[in-house]
């Protein structure tokens, strides 16, 4: 197993600039962001093209991963593939084909993404809208000979996300659906546990249930804050007590979830995604929450 991180913290950092700091403190893996370049996805976390999939030199991406001894475990776009706006839907999956294209181009065989979900609607009408929509999308990187990793974030942090989310991938249920509609080999999980210790989901039970879909993992904690539950209780959605954190700060058990991972055959890249707003506002508090997540991972991960 490789340890890495997800670039979209580093906005304002160049690619090679990403890769000689991450280099330098001992991540090996690179999930690179690849949002459209025009940056329009005002999201946190979002709207960061450290490959500008249109118009980009694969050699020069390669020599500078290759110079610093890195590896990209994934390219990163992660869109509402599923929103109800006809044009912003069809935006998206027409990004996410040039994603997998550049993905072709670099010899990476993992694209990252979110299934999306129209939070307005019920669930069966959105299985109904991705059994439609995403056989193409999946099909298309299959003949190119890459697989899709679909996070498991309900994306649902505030009341415009209300009452549905935007990602309809969320639970072993959907994701059996999901599966059901979809059985292509190149059709997987980019499983985060933190997303399961908000929805009281086990993370360990999910590792070794889907070990045949684990192409890719995120590192990101949880911390649920009590007093916040028993204000808004579960019906809020998390809107009130769960917040993200770097791993080692919240109520992931990373030597279970490793360990998990371990025993279900995982050998792939375990990627820090850093959403911790209390490590955030200039580079050097993101490079500090960064390696707090490394020490906090690095005894697991070899």
């Amino acid at each position: 197993m490789k340890l890495g991180l997800l670039t979209a913290a580093f906005p304002d950092l160049s690619l090679e600039q990403v890769a000689v700091w991450a280099a330098s403190e001992g991540f090996e893996t690179l999930e690179v962001a690849c949002w459209p370049a025009a940056g329009a996805e005002q999201r946190r976390y979002a709207g960061v093209a450290h490959i500008d999939v249109t118009s980009f030199d694969a050699d020069d991406v390669s020599e500078i991963l290759s110079r610093h001894g890195l590896e990209i475990s994934a390219l990163a776009y992660y869109p509402n593939n599923l929103h109800p706006d006809d044009a912003q839907r069809e935006a998206a999956n027409a990004h996410l084909l040039k994603v997998v294209d550049a993905a072709q181009r670099l010899g990476v065989s993992t694209v990252g993404t979110f299934v999306g979900n129209d939070k307005d609607r019920p669930l069966p009408a959105n299985l109904e809208r991705f059994r439609r929509i995403w056989p193409p999308l999946v099909a298309h990187a299959g003949e190119r000979g890459v697989r899709i990793a679909i996070e498991n974030c309900p994306m649902i942090f505030s009341y415009d996300e209300w009452p549905g989310g935007n990602n309809l991938a969320w639970s072993p249920a959907i994701w059996d659906e999901l599966f059901s509609a979809i059985p292509d080999g190149n059709f997987g999980l980019n499983l985060d546990p933190s997303h399961l210790v908000w929805l009281m989901i086990d993370y360990e039970r999910a590792v070794y249930d889907y070990a045949d879909r684990l192409f890719h993992t995120h590192a990101k904690d949880l911390e649920i804050r009590r007093d916040g539950l028993y204000r808004h209780g579960t019906f809020s959605a998390g809107i009130g007590w769960q917040v993200p954190r770097l791993p080692g700060l919240g109520e992931v058990d990373w030597s279970r979830f490793v360990a998990a991972l371990y025993g279900a055959g995982y050998d792939g890249a375990l990627s820090v995604e850093h959403e911790d707003r209390r490590f955030e506002g200039d580079v050097e508090l993101v490079k500090r929450g960064f390696l707090i997540a490394r020490d906090a991972l690095r005894p697991y991960v070899h």
